[in-house]
């Protein structure tokens, strides 16, 4: 009765037999040429009623049917070819909700060239189309990372009478900013969008403004900005800060300082982010006083500073040999009811280790510790080393025996650099009975003490030797 025009299985056996209806359902739909009729006026009423059915259903049943067929399909081809072989009825038209179902079903699959081919039917239905469809096909593109095809999306919705949303174009210059030879295309789609009643929006602006901060076509970005003004569109906190990340990029942190108070003039509260920039640029340019002074007024301003803020200035001045103002940070953090973390003391202790500072830097262990903050090795060894290397073997020792008592195995280059200046030295008590847990430790693949060296072996020989004598 009917060709096949399926695979061969037993599904296009049951999708077939499912496309043809019972006979009585097919004598509700033909009734007019089976049904012997007796008046002229009755005729013509079935005649009527035939031509209103025809339109909504065939021998395959109605649309919704159809739509419900295509939906249950697993196999996006098998879906397609229903759809297919619906279309061929007469006097059929598939739903709205058909079309959108099997888009989605192709997009999934990545049968990109189907859903042209399922538009251009769609197109040729004349089936009203709402622009939900468009932006799954654009998000379909977008996961895909083909621009070509989003940007073609964009132009297919005019052909649909189709006014495309501002979500809709950001969605398409997202995806094609992230492609360095689509910047030009993505600028002529943003500049020419209001052409076609697509008026684009702050997010547009910010979207362009940080491809070109990235592509370092600042005075683009600069300019991009200024137009938000002439266009009566508000810059948000997101544009500021795109801007001076930008700026900061180029070296240009004073004038992205200076763009920071144009904000807060305007009445906006700049977010973390953006002071985390500013922050962080200052100190790389050694402009200590101007990172601690903005990191004061940040509280003033309505954004308390967090953990990565004071983190960020505690780097500045330790990098710069100016620990113990590190140290005055560190204060300042706690007053401020932001707890300093491990970031935090290991920079600060590595700071005073190489400006010296070695007792100092025990005491900041010590809390960091007490805190319970696992001793990070950079923190034990910069510690070890420090004071070994100043001849406080003692106090070396005792910066060992805080990690033993914390659990804490020590790293074979720490075995390197202690036991060395132990064995050069005058054996105390403490340092014996600190040995003597030390020998105790679980060797591991980092703390190997046979890799200490020969010093270990000519200590260990030694000290038999000497007990060999007193018994």
């Amino acid at each position: 009765m009917h060709q096949p025009f399926l695979r061969s299985s037993k599904t296009v056996t049951t999708v077939t037999r499912s496309l043809i209806f019972p006979p009585k359902y097919q004598l509700l739909f033909f009734r007019y040429s089976s049904s012997p009729q007796k008046h002229e006026n009755q005729r013509k009423q079935n005649q009527e009623q035939q031509a209103s059915i025809s339109n909504s259903k065939s021998s395959i049943g109605s649309p919704c049917r159809v739509q419900k067929l295509i939906a249950s399909q697993s196999d996006p081809l098998m879906a397609k070819e229903i759809f297919d072989y619906a279309s061929r009825q007469p006097n059929f038209r598939h739903s709205y909700s058909s079309y959108l179902i099997l888009i989605l079903k192709l997009g999934r699959s990545k049968f990109f060239s189907l859903i042209e081919d399922v538009l251009f039917h769609l197109k040729s239905d004349r089936c009203p189309v709402n622009p939900t469809l468009f932006t799954y096909i654009i998000k379909i593109y977008a996961e895909a990372d083909l621009p070509e095809k989003a940007l073609k999306t964009f132009y297919n919705m005019l052909e649909f009478d189709c006014k495309p949303l501002p979500k809709q174009l950001n969605r398409i210059l997202e995806l094609l900013v992230t492609h360095r030879n689509y910047l030009r295309p993505a600028f002529d789609l943003f500049k020419d969008a209001h052409k076609h009643g697509c008026l684009p929006n702050t997010k547009s602006y910010n979207i362009l403004m940080r491809a070109f901060c990235l592509n370092g076509d600042l005075s683009i970005a600069y300019s991009l900005f200024n137009k938000m003004f002439e266009r009566d569109l508000m810059p948000d906190v997101e544009s500021y800060r795109i801007l001076m990340q930008g700026l900061c990029r180029k070296g240009q942190v004073n004038t992205a300082v200076g763009l920071l108070e144009d904000m807060l003039n305007k009445g906006f509260v700049p977010d973390t982010l953006s002071y985390t920039t500013l922050l962080n640029s200052l100190c790389r340019k050694k402009q200590l006083r101007e990172a601690y002074k903005l990191l004061c007024r940040m509280k003033v301003k309505g954004c308390n500073p967090d953990i990565v803020h004071y983190n960020t200035v505690i780097l500045g001045f330790c990098r710069e040999g100016r620990a113990m103002d590190a140290c005055k940070v560190l204060e300042d953090m706690t007053s401020n009811g932001c707890l300093p973390n491990l970031v935090s003391y290991r920079t600060l202790v590595g700071g005073l280790c190489d400006q010296e500072m070695f007792d100092e830097a025990k005491n900041y262990m010590e809390v960091m510790i007490s805190k319970g903050f696992s001793p990070h090795f950079s923190v034990s060894h910069a510690l070890i080393k420090g004071f070994s290397n100043v001849g406080k073997i003692e106090e070396a020792c005792g910066v060992l025996q805080e990690l033993l008592k914390f659990g804490e195995a020590p790293h074979k280059d720490t075995w390197l650099t202690i036991i060395p200046s132990i064995c050069k030295g005058e054996e105390t008590e403490e340092v014996s009975e600190l040995l003597d847990k030390v020998m105790k430790v679980e060797i591991k693949r980092d703390t190997r003490i046979v890799e200490a060296g020969i010093a270990l072996e000519d200590y260990l020989i030694r000290k038999a030797k000497s007990r060999s004598r007193r018994a």
